[in-house]
């Protein structure tokens, strides 16, 4: 009867020592960020008059445009709590923001792990345009994608984002 008793304490103390270790081991693995693109960060594009097209977009389309486009602003899907933002640009069209890319328009993709991003980039071959410029609302860097676009990658700091927005008492379009 010990021995019946010992085997099972045994089993069911493997069982749950199991249990903690794979627990363990998921919690790590979900708080390391993932080397993705997570969004669209902006979307910028070349035009003849930024101002007159802003004003157009406010009056037509009702977006709160400041003076560097507009910020669409919404909700995480993982956490309904915090808030994500988007960048719409209108650039001259006489820019060079976007070379060595000839194209009217550029993405910016809201990424995870930018660093890790980086060292896939070369193993792959992939042209990184500039090094990573780091400010208080996050991490840019450019990239060209297979035919030449050029995109820029953003590891956003929200918070900081929405703060620099009320700084200059800009009005998102929600």
């Amino acid at each position: 009867m010990n021995r019946t008793v010992l085997i099972l304490i045994t089993v069911v103390i493997s069982f749950l020592s199991g249990f903690a270790f794979s627990n363990l081991l998921t919690k790590q693995t979900s708080n390391t960020a993932v080397a993705r693109a997570t969004g669209i960060g902006g979307i910028f594009f070349k035009c003849k008059n930024p101002a007159r097209l802003r004003d157009w977009y406010m009056t037509n389309l009702g977006l709160n445009t400041n003076k560097y486009g507009a910020v669409f602003e919404w909700r995480q899907g993982t956490d309904s709590s915090r808030k994500g933002f988007l960048q719409w640009s209108p650039f001259s069209e006489k820019t060079k923001y976007f070379e060595p890319s000839n194209k009217d328009f550029m993405i910016n993709y809201r990424v995870e792990n930018l660093n890790a991003l980086l060292d896939r980039f070369k193993k792959n071959g992939v042209t990184i345009v500039d090094s990573v410029q780091t400010v208080e609302y996050g991490k840019f860097v450019h990239i060209l994608d297979l035919e030449g676009n050029k995109l820029e990658l953003w590891e956003p700091n929200d918070i900081e984002f929405e703060k620099l927005g009320k700084q200059i008492g800009a009005a998102t379009t929600k």
